[in-house]
C-alpha cells in the first residue's frame, strides 16, 4: 500500500494502463471510483485499516445467515429478531476496538487530514494587489 495519495494515485495509474487492453470493464469501473477508492487518505492513518475492509459487516451478516438457515424453529418475525439481535450482540464481543480513537474527536470538530496526517496549517489569504 502506497504510503501517500500522490504515491498511491501514480499505482493506480500504472495498473490501469497495464491492464485496460485486457480487462477494459474493470479499468473503466476503477477509474471512475477513483476518488472514492482513495478517499481513505483523508483520514487519520491509525484508522485505515478499519476503513478499507467491510470484514466485520459481512462477516456478521455471514453469522446471521447461516444460524437462521440452520434454524428451523425461526418461524415468526419475533423469534427471528431475537435470534438475530443475540447473534449480532455476540459478534460484537469479537470485535477490535477502533484504533486511536482519541483522533475522532478531531475530526468531528473539523480537523482535517492528509495522506493520514493532520493539516495544521492553513493557506494565507489572498493577497490585494497594490495600487
Amino acid at each position: 500500500m502506497a504510503a501517500t495519495r500522490a504515491d498511491a494515485l501514480v499505482a493506480f495509474n500504472h495498473f490501469v494502463d497495464t491492464y485496460s487492453a485486457k480487462y477494459q470493464k474493470v479499468a473503466d469501473k476503477l477509474t471512475e471510483d477513483r476518488d472514492e477508492l482513495l478517499a481513505f487518505y483523508d483520514f487519520p492513518a491509525e484508522h485505515w485499516q478499519h476503513l478499507r475492509t467491510t470484514n466485520p459487516i459481512e462477516s456478521t451478516f455471514a453469522t446471521v445467515r447461516h444460524r437462521t438457515k440452520r434454524t428451523r424453529n425461526c418461524v415468526s418475525r419475533a423469534t427471528f429478531l431475537g435470534l438475530a439481535f443475540k447473534l449480532i450482540e455476540s459478534a460484537e464481543e469479537s470485535w477490535r476496538r477502533i484504533r486511536a480513537p482519541e483522533k475522532l474527536t478531531s475530526m468531528l470538530d473539523g480537523m482535517k487530514f492528509k495522506d493520514g496526517e493532520p493539516v495544521t496549517h492553513s493557506t494565507p489569504a489572498q493577497q490585494p494587489l497594490a495600487a
